[in-house]
């Protein structure tokens, strides 16, 4: 089975909008996305509607997850849990290093900011998948690195198996239960 995992920009009238307002773009544009991975999946979108913690409850059984940054929206839906986040790889405050890693995960890659966002795209991506929020992110673990794009996180006893896409200045990780994943960018 495939993963369709949909990208798509936020336009510029909506990048200039603050507050509830640009949320409120960027959610209507990502469940755009979400609409375009249902049809690339061969699956009619459902009902989206969230549980009492804020994560996606599954329509048909079919599992669904959204991200959303300032300039890009990404979106996947999935027959198992799923996750997916989206982050703009900047500079930020340097403390954040240990914040999203202890000292074993980044003895296992060069320091640097696309690192940083390349573990907290995963991890987040984990943690939407076990449907809990970033309060767990120090819970989760970078297990291992398998190459540039594919990473493996040790979260909850198991260990999750993360792709990863670049494009532009931006990171996309995916939780893919070892499904082949078709990255479609718009």
């Amino acid at each position: 089975m495939k993963l369709h995992a949909v990208i798509l920009p936020i336009s510029p009238e909506d990048q200039r909008l603050r507050g509830r307002a640009r949320v409120l773009a960027q959610s209507r544009r990502a469940r755009e996305a979400l609409a375009l991975s249902c049809e690339a999946s061969g699956v009619p979108l459902g009902p989206l509607t969230t549980d009492a913690r804020g994560a996606p409850v599954p329509f048909d059984n079919t599992h669904w997850s959204l991200s959303h940054k300032s300039r890009f929206v990404a979106a996947v839906v999935g027959p198992s849990p799923i996750g997916i986040d989206i982050e703009e790889i900047r500079p930020r405050n340097e403390e954040l290093y240990g914040y999203v890693a202890g000292a074993a995960e980044w003895a296992l890659a060069e320091r640097s900011w696309e690192t940083f966002f390349r573990y907290w795209t995963a991890k987040e991506a984990v943690l939407k998948t076990a449907g809990v929020g970033l309060s767990h992110l120090r819970k989760a673990k970078i297990h291992a690195l398998l190459g540039r794009d594919y990473l493996i996180v040790d979260y909850g006893a198991h260990l999750w198996p993360v792709k990863h896409f670049r494009f532009q200045d931006h990171i996309v990780a995916l939780m893919h239960d070892d499904y082949e994943v078709v990255w479609d960018l718009r």
